[in-house]
């Protein structure tokens, strides 16, 4: 495959089995309220229509934005062509319409199938995908703010392509948000005028839209400290009126724009409030919950670098398989003595399948771990959202489960690009090839929307620590259903016996590490990360092994798609044989981890 051509390769049948045989979303989801009007049919036709716009016309600037990326003129980002033109494309195939509820002219597509479509969207073209954000704050407005706020900026975000920001990092305040600076001062009612600077900001600054609406967290005059004493204001580059009118210059300007390793075509940018000119603002919902109104985007951003991640692994082994199929090399390891045999795709060496199988295991694993987190948030949201009693229990898990998504697929793609890079031996060095971008491009995920770490610490001493390790022994007892169970017979017999090694590796795991907690919390510091990607792992096994259930059932339903169900037998084999082992050894870690880093004067580093 050159460059020349379209970088992007789907995998509509694994998601198709993700949502429609295993899930089952046409029974279990759709065409449910608050959900709009889909059936399987339609959402079938919708991931086929997202699908070929996404390998056509959106992954054709892929490669032209990296190579000829945004660049600043005069305080205005001006936009390669062929983004923008991916950019129309997206908007008038109606993308943008498929998650908005249906009352503000949505589609109200269900979370399920809202991610399964963005993964498409994001794997053919990561930097366009986060220039998308506007109908994340869409909702989020739609939800948190005032009736006059939605009827000032709803309509023309969602009919006129508006952009939208998430304003968090500053210069001297990266993960710690809780020190940022950025001040806000009451003028009138919910009107705040904004001064101070952030930086990292995603597609902060365009020439393809109208109008671009950030969302800012600032400290208001008199606020305390910490995150705390933070606020949300609505601060778009280009005032709003009561009436949706456009007005002047808002003060926000971008003062600088990032060269990065990779994702280039994405704008990064450094944005000034009130230089020179006031930076007017509205007050989210005229209320100061600026954290907590901010994380209803967060965990949305978490969510779609995890999706990112995976897509990216998922494209990158099927150019990977493609190529081993076609390129001849060598011969086969049982004749390689014989001069006179032929040479064979390199496919046909161990090596190769090796690495193929690895990528194949892990990205199947990755979307059936981020689907499964997607259909906990169509329950919370059939269940009357976030705030209802009724879906507590399935907040509680999606919570638990993001860190997971986020955390362990952006470590692990990142790790495993390597060898779908590998897999193409030196042309896959090559920009011929899209395997160097996926990995510049891929990398960022590891460090934005909070680093490893945070998601490990968020994981630990947040969503298991609030409710003494509830939610997760629930999901635990969920994986011990499937180890003593008998789902796929005596042919999964050893994949169930290797799940329930794993789990049991895991509770002593998260035993040991409880009980040093008693000695000192750098304990979780060092352990962290080690225990994040082993439950990830567990999880991963843990579907992965349902999933081979359903296919082993649906093979004798289907005999023509005899070859794709074996495949997904072999991707829980693979991965409960060669992965769920080192849970073993990770146990073993935690329990021999000590102190003595923190112990070491800082000049012996």
């Amino acid at each position: 495959m050159s460059s020349a051509s379209s970088h992007y390769k789907p995998n509509l049948r694994d998601l198709n089995f993700n949502l429609f045989e295993f899930l089952d979303i046409g029974r279990t989801t759709l065409g449910k309220a608050p959900f709009g009007d889909f059936d399987e049919t339609a959402a079938r036709q919708t991931l086929e229509t997202f699908a070929a716009v996404s390998t056509n016309e959106l992954a054709a600037s892929f490669a032209e934005s990296d190579l000829n990326p945004p660049r600043l003129e005069n305080g205005e980002v001006k936009l390669p062509p062929g983004m923008k033109r991916s950019l129309d494309a997206y908007y008038d195939a109606g993308m943008h319409q498929l998650e908005l509820p249906v009352p503000l002219g949505g589609m109200g597509a269900p979370p399920t199938l809202g991610w399964a479509s963005f993964e498409l969207i994001v794997g053919a073209n990561p930097a366009l995908a986060f220039f998308t954000l506007g109908n994340v704050l869409a909702r989020v407005i739609d939800r948190l703010g005032t009736e006059s706020q939605k009827k000032r900026y709803l309509p023309a975000m969602m009919d006129r392509r508006w952009v939208g920001t998430m304003v968090l990092t500053e210069p001297d305040a990266g993960s710690d948000v809780g020190a940022a600076r950025t001040k806000a001062r009451r003028v009138e009612g919910d009107i705040w005028e904004l001064e101070g600077v952030k930086r990292f900001i995603t597609s902060a600054e365009t020439d393809h839209a109208e109008n671009i609406v950030h969302m800012v967290l600032a400290r208001p005059e008199g606020a305390g400290p910490g995150t705390k004493g933070l606020s949300l204001f609505i601060v778009p580059k280009l005032w709003v009126d009561e009436g949706g009118v456009l007005g002047e210059h808002n003060g926000v300007v971008c003062t600088k724009i990032e060269d990065k390793m990779g994702l280039k075509g994405s704008v990064t940018s450094e944005l000034t409030f009130g230089d020179g000119r006031p930076s007017r603002g509205l007050l989210l919902g005229e209320v100061h919950d600026g954290i907590r109104q901010m994380f209803h985007i967060i965990e949305q951003a978490r969510m779609a670098v995890g999706m990112k991640s995976m897509a990216t692994l998922s494209t990158a082994y099927l150019n990977a398989l493609e190529f081993t199929k076609d390129r001849k090399q060598g011969t086969d390891l049982m004749g390689a003595r014989d001069a006179k045999a032929p040479r064979v795709s390199i496919l046909r060496h161990p090596d190769v399948r090796r690495m193929l199988m690895a990528q194949k295991a892990h990205a199947e694993g990755m979307r059936a771990l981020a689907l499964y987190t997607a259909f906990m948030q169509d329950h919370v949201e059939m269940k009357g959202g976030h705030r209802a009693l009724e879906a507590a229990e399935y907040d509680a898990l999606n919570d638990l489960l993001l860190p997971m998504v986020k955390g362990y697929s952006s470590e692990k793609a990142y790790e495993l690009l390597a060898l779908s890079l590998q897999c193409l031996g030196g042309s896959g060095y090559l920009k011929d090839y899209p395997m160097e971008q996926y990995i510049r491009d891929q990398k960022i995920d590891t460090l934005y929307e909070g680093t490893t770490h945070i998601q490990a610490l968020d994981l630990l001493m947040r969503k298991v620590a609030r409710d003494g390790g509830a939610t997760l022994q629930g999901l635990l007892s969920k994986v011990r259903a499937t180890a003593e169970g008998d789902e796929g017979g005596e042919t999964l017999k050893a994949e169930r016996a290797a799940l329930g090694q794993g789990l049991t590796a895991m509770e002593t795991m998260l035993g040991t590490l409880m009980g040093k907690l008693g000695e000192s919390v750098y304990h979780v510091g060092f352990q962290g990360n080690r225990v994040l990607m082993a439950l990830a792992d567990l999880v991963v096994g843990w579907l992965l092994v349902r999933h081979a259930g359903v296919a082993l059932e649906r093979m004798k339903e289907n005999p023509g798609d005899k070859t794709f169900y074996e495949g997904k037998v072999a991707s829980a084999r693979w991965f409960c044989h060669e992965v769920l082992p080192g849970l073993e050894h990770a146990a073993r870690m935690v329990e021999r981890g000590d102190l003595v880093l923190m112990d070491l004067p800082d000049e012996s580093f």
